[in-house]
């Protein structure tokens, strides 16, 4: 098995056939959810950039030796946004239920969609610092959004 691979696909999870994106950061939402069991918030956010750190030595390696850049099996880019927006959005034991579903979907939104800044971080930064870059922009936006509509459900709805 190869680490690097393994790293970079979030346990291989990269490599689903149909939406591999979405699957590694459906993974990543569980893990990170997980993690936030037992760790602080500010933990996991700490770890996402660690995990960034070293993504974007380990992606620039892959491209290099492979000539192919921000492969659709890197997922590890998702993890980080991911953690990213669950680490700001204010997700906690008591709001989980609504919080994890829209920090996923604003993610997932924001990846895809790649407004403003993500899109220019996604087609002009090159190498791993550019397969990152546009995920942990996303990240913070799906944070700040997921936050925003979590405080509306709660004055309209809750």
């Amino acid at each position: 098995m190869n680490l690097r691979r393994f790293f970079l696909t979030v346990g291989f999870s990269g490599l689903s056939p149909k939406a591999p994106g979405t699957v590694g950061s459906f993974v990543s939402l569980i893990l990170g959810l997980f993690l936030l069991q037992i760790l602080h918030v500010s933990t996991l956010f700490l770890l996402s950039l660690l995990i960034t750190v070293i993504a974007i030595k380990q992606i620039d390696a892959y491209e290099k030796e492979s000539g192919i850049h921000d492969n659709s099996e890197i997922v590890i880019d998702e993890l980080v946004g991911m953690w990213i927006a669950l680490s700001i959005c204010g997700i906690n034991n008591e709001n989980l239920i609504y919080m994890a579903p829209l920090a996923f979907i604003f993610f997932r939104l924001f990846d895809i969609w790649k407004p403003s800044i993500i899109g220019k971080i996604d087609r002009d930064v090159k190498g791993g610092l550019g397969v990152m870059g546009d995920d942990i922009v996303a990240g913070i936006a799906a944070g700040i959004a997921t936050a925003g509509v979590y405080q509306l459900i709660e004055k309209f709805v809750l």
